[in-house]
């Protein structure tokens, strides 16, 4: 009974890594293209609103980021996922809710990404009217750095994570049975804010080192995918704060000491 199980479960699983494992290779693929610019967010600011390039520009770019989605945070969410399956493999329309439920999940993330890059446009602007801004740019950068170190010990990341950690419970509070299309859909929009609300702060660093960083990517995705998942990983949100916050600091000392905040 127990290898039914595992079996049961093999396809699906392999489906799912298959679907990631295509998303990484697409990116890597994408970013050594002519096109790969179209990764960076650097693009849309090239091709300004009322540009007849924006709108093709802007639809790439949203293509990118959610290629990325699929690679560095559908992994991070196998166990709710997989735990999902199980519970609805029996129901006829098992696939589609298991659809839905991801659907929901990655199209927080892609909110998400619409909001920061509204942000990083804003800031972008703000750099255009101020001189100072833009001759020390590199603030921005350690800035993010410091911000991303200081979340990881806000009580709001730690709710979140432990929220995202017990996908169990997660389910058996969200999902009733009924309306079971629109509920597995929500599911994963309720799970997804919660992923966002433990990581979004990791993920600005994408916007700091450069959407479409292959590297970036798999390091970030990693480190995610452990405090979300590993039964230790919760012990290392503190560390990586304290690393953050030293990055950023030594960022502005060297920036400092060699004139930087001079201009």
């Amino acid at each position: 009974m127990l290898w039914a199980r595992v079996y049961d479960r093999r396809p699906f699983l392999i489906t799912l890594v298959g679907l990631v494992a295509l998303a990484w290779l697409a990116l890597v693929v994408w970013g050594q293209s002519p096109y790969g610019r179209f990764l960076s967010h650097e693009a849309l600011e090239d091709a300004r609103l009322g540009d007849g390039r924006y709108l093709a520009t802007l639809l790439l770019f949203v293509a990118g980021w959610s290629t990325m989605t699929v690679a560095m945070m559908l992994p991070t969410s196998l166990p709710l996922v997989l735990l999902f399956r199980r519970l609805t493999r029996r129901r006829l329309d098992g696939g589609l809710l298991v659809t839905l439920l991801i659907a929901g999940y990655l199209s927080t993330w892609v909110a998400f990404g619409a909001v920061a890059h509204i942000g990083d446009l804003a800031v972008h602007g703000a750099i255009e009217r101020a001189r100072w801004l833009e001759e020390n740019a590199w603030v921005l950068g350690a800035g993010t750095l410091a911000l991303a170190g200081l979340y990881q010990f806000a009580p709001l990341k730690y709710h979140c994570l432990d929220k995202c950690r017990s996908p169990f419970s997660f389910i058996v509070e969200h999902w009733h049975g009924e309306g079971e299309a629109t509920q597995a859909f929500r599911l994963g929009v309720h799970h997804g804010i919660f992923c966002v609300g433990c990581c979004w702060s990791l993920m600005l660093l994408m916007f700091a080192v450069g959407v479409g960083n292959v590297g970036w990517m798999l390091a970030l995705g990693a480190v995610m995918g452990v405090e979300k998942n590993m039964p230790w990983g919760r012990r290392l949100s503190a560390p990586l704060g304290v690393a953050l916050l030293a990055w950023g600091l030594s960022l502005m000392l060297v920036r400092t000491q060699a004139g930087g905040l001079l201009g």
